[in-house]
């Protein structure tokens, strides 16, 4: 029979034990350290918060982990091509090629839209035609299409745990060595996520921080006028900082269509020939537009709205002057027009060190 100085050792003693276990599980179990994206007052002030996903907090070792990724070739079968080879930062995060070359040589069928703002993208659908339905579904695609990185997601994961770091890196980042295809996006849209543009001159002016040129300022009154350049309908106006609705019209690219757009998503013959609108900003950066690259100066692009519209079954009612061929701009709007354009553009987003390999 135990006495009550015995039972009190053994109480003590399981009381150690339950002790040690608990500080031992927590030596082992690190806890990543969240990061909330830093959001630009010029966004707080004029737009709702960002998209987050509830299983995809933003963590400092998973947007390190998601960087890392984002500029390595192990993602392609052949290890020569990462995200960043037609995403590249120089570029506003993407290439100057009308359609990027895959690992085999053979070009795509669209351009690689720029990367940044990605957060903000209340309605979830990605790419030129929609097709992802969310940033961590969009990162999907590229591995597996066979044009691009054209590897396989099973053999991607495979090289990514036999790699002397990365096991280390996904436990950090998501507490398991154990590495999956889910895993791997998420930390790649974390880094994504990040990639947040709103230091441009115009950004500045709004903040009474620079100053506008007076044909700035008329290639701004263009921008805004429905007689006039009336761009504002899909890429917004001063108090919309992302210079995109992120949703999808026929701009009056084409008559017929070899390329469906939204249409092929959906099915939905009435969606033929639509494609997000780019956001406008940081076009010095990401030349050639459109999503098939066909137009390699700004130039080119406000001809094609001044004069070269082309009219089909689709054409979006935005494209009021369709009739006329576009919103016939005199040379001088439109060297205006490009002007204001231009000062969308921010040198800072380019050049910030967390977004370099």
């Amino acid at each position: 029979m135990l006495t009550n100085k015995g039972t009190r050792h053994i109480i003590f003693f399981f009381g150690l034990l339950i002790l040690n276990y608990n500080c031992s599980s927590d030596d082992r179990t690190h806890i990543p350290k969240l990061q909330p994206l830093e959001i630009p007052e010029i966004f707080s002030d004029n737009i709702i918060d960002p998209i987050i996903p509830s299983d995809n907090p933003q963590t400092k070792e998973g947007i390190a982990l998601g960087k890392r990724l984002f500029f390595d070739n192990i993602l392609s079968a052949n290890g020569t091509k990462s995200c960043a080879s037609c995403h590249s930062p120089q570029n506003a995060f993407t290439d100057n090629a009308p359609t990027s070359l895959g690992i085999d040589g053979i070009a795509g069928t669209r351009n690689s839209m720029p990367l940044f703002n990605m957060a903000w993208n209340y309605n979830e659908r990605f790419n030129w035609d929609g097709k992802a339905l969310s940033l961590e579904t969009q990162a999907i695609e590229p591995v597996e299409n066979p044009i691009e990185l054209h590897s396989d997601w099973d053999n991607v994961v495979a090289r990514l745990q036999a790699h002397p770091d990365y096991p280390e890196l996904f436990d950090l980042a998501f507490n398991t060595p154990t590495i999956t295809k889910e895993l791997t996006t998420k930390a790649i849209s974390q880094f994504e996520r990040t990639l947040i543009s709103a230091n441009s001159k115009f950004d500045n002016y709004l903040q009474n921080q620079a100053v506008l040129s007076p044909q700035e300022l008329n290639g701004l009154d263009i921008f805004m006028r429905e007689d006039k350049g009336d761009c504002f309908h899909c890429h917004g106006n001063p108090n919309n900082p992302l210079w995109t609705d992120n949703d999808f019209h026929n701009n009056g690219l084409d008559s017929q269509f070899t390329d469906l757009g939204l249409g092929a998503v959906t099915g939905d013959p009435s969606d033929n020939g639509k494609f997000k609108s780019p956001s406008l900003r940081n076009l010095a950066y990401s030349p050639p537009y459109m999503h098939d690259g066909r137009f390699s100066t700004l130039d080119e692009v406000i001809n094609h709205y001044s004069e070269g519209l082309q009219n089909s079954p689709t054409i979006d009612p935005l494209m009021k002057k369709v009739d006329e061929g576009g919103v016939q701009l005199t040379d001088q709007e439109k060297a205006d027009l490009k002007l204001f354009l231009l000062t969308l553009t921010d040198p800072s987003f380019i050049a910030n060190p967390d977004f370099q390999n």
